[in-house]
């Protein structure tokens, strides 16, 4: 991207040289440098297709000049500086975030367009228009001055977030984690804490990071099944994860006004520090979820914000919420799910069951789709 400027067309070079890597390397061995292998394959298709393309007099005298000085592999690590172009200003948050978590997540477009809550051919469209953009307006593959970083720094968080939460929840398919996805989100944060060491929002996407993913090896079972949090063996989670996700908090208490992933930082904190699910201040954390939800405006998190007040106050108080957000979350698993977790506290088993197939139809997440259906099964079972 850097030396063709040409974001749609550096893509599909990496693609295709990724893709000459997995057929060659078996059979020819890892070359020494894998990184510039990559770069030179990538280059020599993207020079190969310039020139079958029409106007290739035109294209041809641009590249000429690259042919002379193949490109070399960078000494550091681009990533960060990728993330930063896919989040210009000139892009909206609504097509930023989308071709970031395509370009720098490797997130799909179905996965991306179930983050959003749109159909994909829509989630489709908004990603071209966003690479179209980026090539149009010739910006260059730099990093931001530190005055542009503030203008920029929004949507880098909430790319950093949803990498990060399809890596903790995969979206759809037969694992529950993508580690690989969450440890790269975290890799990024800890990268653009050290360019913003004093940024209270980068402290607290890191934190909150941190104290979630250090329940990673207590979500599943052996044989990879969900474990709901209140079920999980606490002495599995990560100890080192979570006093640096507090001492995170503690850096960044007092810089400034309570951003969102501070507050939910503030929540995880909350379950980590519970000795016991028995234990857990439920009344403080449906306080912080209000909070959350006055600075968002998601109805997503008044899903958990009716979780927290169900727990703290009664099932009937956590429905009430619920009904609050029917309409903009018609056809959401989660919010079948969480309405059959309710309706079971309040006694409804003939509700709670039908809920629970409904959300189990829902999900593309296969692990949640067993759970969802176990205990469907466990309810009628009992009901029997």
């Amino acid at each position: 991207m850097r030396r063709y400027g040409d974001f749609d067309a550096a893509e599909d070079a990496v693609q295709e040289a990724l893709l000459a890597a997995t057929t060659r390397w078996p059979a020819d061995g890892v070359p020494e440098q894998p990184m510039a292998w990559l770069v030179r394959t990538a280059s020599r298709r993207l020079i190969d297709q310039w020139r079958s393309d029409e106007s290739r007099r035109a294209r041809e005298a641009a590249v000429a000049p690259s042919e002379a000085a193949p490109p070399t592999a960078p000494e550091g690590d681009d990533t960060l500086l990728l993330l930063f172009l896919c989040c210009h200003p000139s892009l909206t948050p609504g097509s930023a975030i989308p071709l970031t978590l395509r370009a720098v997540g490797g997130l799909t477009t179905a996965e991306i367009a179930r983050a959003f809550l749109v159909p994909e051919p829509t989630m489709a469209q908004r990603i071209s228009r966003a690479k179209q953009r980026i090539r149009d307006s010739g910006l260059g593959f730099e990093m931001p001055s530190d005055d542009e970083l503030a203008d920029r720094l929004r949507p880098v968080l909430r790319v950093l977030y949803l990498i990060f939460n399809e890596g903790y929840a995969s979206s759809e398919g037969p694992d529950l984690q993508r580690a690989e996805l969450a440890d790269e989100a975290i890799r990024l944060n800890r990268m653009l804490l050290q360019a913003l060491p004093d940024e209270p929002e980068v402290l607290g996407l890191l934190a909150l990071m941190l104290l979630t993913d250090a329940r990673r090896e207590a979500r599943t079972d052996a044989s990879g099944d969900l474990v709901p949090l209140p079920e999980q063996d606490r002495s599995r989670w990560d100890r080192t994860r979570i006093t640096e996700g507090l001492a995170l908090i503690d850096r960044a208490t007092g810089s400034g006004r309570v951003g969102e992933y501070r507050l939910q930082a503030a929540i995880a904190a909350l379950h980590d520090s519970a000795p016991t699910a028995e234990q857990t201040d439920w009344p403080q954390i449906a306080g912080l979820y209000r909070l959350l939800e006055e600075v968002t405006g998601s109805p997503v998190v008044t899903l958990s914000r009716a979780v927290a007040v169900a727990m703290a106050d009664g099932p009937q108080a956590g429905m009430a919420l619920l009904d609050t957000v029917e309409e903009p979350l018609q056809g959401f698993y989660r919010l079948e799910a969480i309405r059959a977790h309710l309706l079971e506290m309040a006694g409804d088993t003939d509700g709670a069951v039908a809920r629970f197939r409904a959300a189990a139809a829902r999900t593309t997440s296969l692990p949640e789709q067993r759970y969802l259906m176990r205990q469907a099964q466990r309810l009628e079972a009992a009901r029997a």
